[in-house]
């Protein structure tokens, strides 16, 4: 429900204003996401050097990095908050991000030569999908998968 307010009109209220929050989150977008990691530099060589995204922003006093992943901004986060973190969780950890690309197989196979280490080969899914798993250094675990298709 949205109550319109005129603040010309409208006596003030000790009531709550109330947002229509179906609008304000209509068509909600992922803008960027960052990831706790334990060797800041050894992952801006794999976002980078292996997986080949652009390095867009680095900054070594704060361990962050910023790289260009289409339309949303994968960044890296170092320092002792991300090492406990990463440390607390031991062993791989499914991070549920999907680098999405035109040919699976052919991604995996050029990986697969740079030395990127898959815990899942390219395969049919039960649902119906074709997709493989990969880990980075800190074993954080990625979806390797073509775009699905809008509904």
């Amino acid at each position: 429900m949205t109550v319109e307010c005129d603040a010309r009109t409208t006596p003030p209220s000790n009531e709550p204003e109330t947002i229509d929050v179906t609008a304000t989150l209509a068509t909600p977008t992922i803008g960027y996401i960052n990831l706790a990691v334990r060797d800041y530099p050894r992952a801006i060589a794999f976002y980078r050097d292996v997986l080949g995204l652009r390095l867009l922003v680095e900054d070594s006093q704060f361990e962050f990095a910023q790289f260009d992943a289409g339309t949303v901004r994968f960044a890296v986060v170092g320092g002792p908050q991300s090492k406990k973190l990463r440390d607390e969780r031991g062993g791989d950890f499914h991070a549920g991000i999907a680098f999405c690309v035109p040919d699976v197989d052919a991604a995996y196979r050029t990986l697969a030569a740079r030395g990127v280490r898959f815990t899942m080969t390219p395969s049919k899914q039960p649902w119906g999908g074709y997709m493989a798993l990969f880990a980075d250094p800190d074993g954080n675990i990625f979806y390797l998968d073509t775009m699905p298709a809008a509904p």
